[in-house]
């Protein structure tokens, strides 16, 4: 350890004299080094897609990294998942007491921040620690396609399309470099499945990867099966062929 870091990474509410909540930096960290998850907004919905490597002998019909939250909400999690689990379950009470409340389906935006602020609460009182996981969520309101991430620090950031997890900055150079405004639905999950190949050392098959559309048509949250996501896979190795070695 540092001379200068040692000490104020004991406490969750200690600065370290250059500015610094060392707590809040290993927790995402520790996003850094789960497996990928990549959101992706175009006019025609919203696609999440996350790595998921599972042992030979483990069940893994249900995905374990991407949630529903509402009718028209999902979230791709990455990071220390039973804190994803955690906020996931937050975060569908949030929603459910609002559409009580309102009589209308909540933002995806109010959603983030509810989730953001109470990762800062977690960066500011002694006796816990910060969420080790950050979370794209997606989702469809009034026919428009919101995405966004939340952190362990408690921000939260609307974007046209992320990465998160490992290889998370690799993933995100590449979709800066490919992602179009008129993109489709299918161009989208086919890119998000590259993105996943790119930081997956799995460059063949797709029983390592979980996605889920919201269509802006519908609104509703839509589990993919593995023959979908087989042909999205087809479509990344035909239309980013580099990204497969």
């Amino acid at each position: 350890m540092l001379p200068q870091q040692q000490g104020y990474d004991r406490a969750i509410t200690v600065f370290s004299p250059d500015g610094r909540l060392y707590q809040v930096e290993y927790a995402i960290e520790t996003v850094r080094r789960g497996t990928i998850a990549v959101g992706i907004k175009c006019k025609e919905g919203i696609v999440i897609a996350v790595e998921e490597k599972s042992r030979k002998l483990q069940i893994s019909e249900t995905a374990q990294k991407i949630f529903q939250i509402d009718d028209h909400v999902g979230v791709a999690a990455a990071g220390y998942i039973p804190d994803a689990r955690s906020q996931i379950d937050n975060a569908r009470f949030f929603s459910q007491s609002n559409k009580l409340i309102y009589d209308e389906p909540v933002e995806v935006e109010t959603i983030a921040k509810h989730l953001a602020d109470q990762c800062q609460q977690f960066t500011q009182y002694a006796g816990v620690r910060p969420f080790g996981v950050s979370l794209i969520l997606g989702g469809v309101v009034n026919k428009t396609p919101q995405l966004y991430l939340t952190d362990p620090s408690g921000t939260y950031i609307s974007y046209e399309a992320i990465a998160i997890g490992a290889s998370s900055d690799q993933v995100t150079d590449f979709l800066e470099k490919t992602y179009k405004n008129d993109l489709s639905l299918d161009d989208a999950s086919a890119l998000s499945v590259a993105g996943i190949y790119l930081a997956s050392e799995d460059k063949v098959g797709t029983s390592h990867i979980r996605m889920a559309q919201i269509k802006t048509e519908t609104g509703l949250y839509e589990i993919l099966s593995n023959e979908q996501i087989e042909n999205f896979a087809k479509t990344a190795k035909e239309k980013y062929p580099q990204e497969q070695k």
